[in-house]
């Protein structure tokens, strides 16, 4: 997949700058220079305990960090974080549906929450349930779907708005091959319509998808490139042989 150009500007989708987080006694990053592309497939992994979801939060502005800068869209985290979260979305393993609600209040109040009313918020969902495979389904209570169509749900509450930028921390967690092949499928069709997407994943095929990968290790950031760049870099056959070569490293680290 080519990456969209970064616009007019040419700025990237995010610029960080020796960014740094504290917690007490305990860094969980430590001086995080990265820059990622508009419209660009981007993995960050490492074991647990590296600084991934940290590093995500700081990201979203969702927790400021001690020290260092960054920008998300051409907006500053700290100064201008209302802002950044207007214009990202953000989606986890734990993402917060209402099991009580169907699929198209969901939408409707995920909608709303970002912005969206009347004529406009009927239209955007009119084409995002078709775009995402949901139509059949509307009116079935999000706490009676499978795990697969849970996550497609939370995805499209998530991009909802059309944000510039999508992230995904661990979205795919506890969902079968299937429902994983479909879900990534979504992820490239937005990439594709020029959203930039930053995901972190334990699954090392969906790693191998990412256009570019980045690898947190105790909160350093010690690898970075497409995955064949990677994999030479370390001297292994695969991504999955270098992910296990970080966990041995990390083990008993927890941050």
């Amino acid at each position: 997949m080519t990456v969209t150009p970064a616009g007019p500007s040419g700025a990237p989708a995010v610029v960080t700058r020796a960014l740094r987080k504290e917690f007490g006694a305990s860094v969980a990053v430590e001086g995080l220079d990265l820059t990622i592309n508009r419209g660009e497939v981007f993995g960050l992994l490492g074991p647990n305990g590296s600084g991934k979801t940290t590093t995500i939060r700081m990201l979203c502005a969702l927790m400021a960090p001690t020290s260092g800068s960054a920008e998300v869209v051409g907006l500053d985290i700290e100064h201008q974080g209302e802002r950044v979260r207007e214009r990202i979305g953000y989606m986890s393993q734990r993402y917060g549906l209402y099991d009580d609600l169907t699929v198209y209040e969901n939408l409707r109040f995920y909608s709303t929450v970002y912005g969206l009313h009347g004529d406009a918020r009927a239209k955007r969902l009119a084409e995002h349930i078709h775009t995402l495979g949901l139509d059949d389904r509307i009116n079935q209570l999000a706490g009676t779907l499978s795990g697969g169509w849970k996550q497609r749900l939370a995805l499209a509450c998530a991009t909802a708005h059309s944000p510039e930028m999508l992230f995904l921390d661990e979205p795919t967690a506890g969902v079968d091959p299937a429902a994983r092949r479909d879900f990534w499928k979504s992820i490239y069709d937005l990439a594709a319509a020029g959203t930039t997407i930053l995901v972190t994943t334990h699954y090392m095929d969906e790693a191998e998808r990412c256009q570019r990968l980045a690898f947190l290790s105790r909160g350093h950031l010690i690898a970075l490139g497409t995955p064949k760049e990677i994999t030479t870099q370390f001297g292994a056959t695969s991504i999955e042989d270098v992910f296990i070569e970080l966990q041995r490293r990390d083990e008993g680290v927890r941050v």
